[in-house]
């Protein structure tokens, strides 16, 4: 099992940055997949960044692809998400999560475990 706990959320302007953690307890990294998925009011969830199983690539949305970054820091057992260049269509609830599946990076039924969420917030 896993557990994931996310922080580094709150309110920045337009062109700012931030960078989330999540950190995981349980199984390592090598055993699970961590990717990051956002959610605003009224909207359906959606991918964010994400490694590939092995951790070798990765993979972006579109919408945040050159302004976001997906690191790890297996020793800690944490993974972030830089955020540069914020607009207000990021704001949003930042969830990370962790499977065991090698595929579905991009989807949200394909992971196993979810933290709580930290609220990102970008003003205009």
């Amino acid at each position: 099992q896993v557990q994931l706990v996310e922080s580094g959320g709150g309110l920045v302007q337009a062109g700012g940055s931030l960078r989330l953690s999540c950190a995981a307890s349980g199984r390592t990294f090598t055993s699970y997949a961590l990717g990051w998925f956002r959610q605003a009011p009224g909207k359906e969830r959606e991918f964010v960044a994400a490694f590939s199983a092995t951790g070798a690539s990765t993979y972006y949305a579109d919408s945040v692809k050159g302004r976001f970054t997906i690191s790890r820091d297996n020793a800690q057992n944490t993974v972030y998400l830089r955020m540069n260049s914020l607009k207000p269509e990021d704001t949003a609830v930042y969830y990370c999560a962790a499977r065991s599946r090698t595929t579905g990076p991009t989807i949200a039924g394909a992971y196993d475990y979810w933290g709580q969420g930290t609220q990102v917030t970008v003003s205009s």
